[in-house]
């Protein structure tokens, strides 16, 4: 299930509309995004017996880590690799679909 989608549900549900596929479809059309009705119905089946609020709540807030680098650090150090930073955007990645997998329950 693309992001987009479970962005879409929390948008109508943080509006106080209801979750169904007429609405999922015109909140993914208006942000350009082409809605696969299968998609749209699988995530409405899905949700259909989840509260979405309590899910909300009990989900861990994503934040970025923060880092600093200590003053005594040579700045060889300081400056991860490329290769670091991309295993680092993605294991955030993995963890924030981990959170948000606990909309389904």
């Amino acid at each position: 299930m693309s992001m987009e989608y479970l962005h879409a549900a929390i948008l109508l549900h943080n509006a106080g509309k209801p979750v169904n596929e007429d609405n999922l479809t015109k909140v993914l059309t208006a942000a350009g995004i082409n809605a696969d009705s299968v998609r749209v119905k699988a995530l409405v089946a899905s949700l259909a017996e989840v509260n979405i609020e309590e899910a909300l709540k009990s989900t861990p807030a994503i934040m970025p880590a923060v880092s600093t680098a200590p003053a005594e650090a040579p700045a060889a150090e300081a400056k991860p690799s490329e290769e670091k930073k991309k295993e680092d955007e993605k294991k955030k990645e993995e963890e924030a679909i981990e959170g948000l997998g606990a909309l389904f329950g």
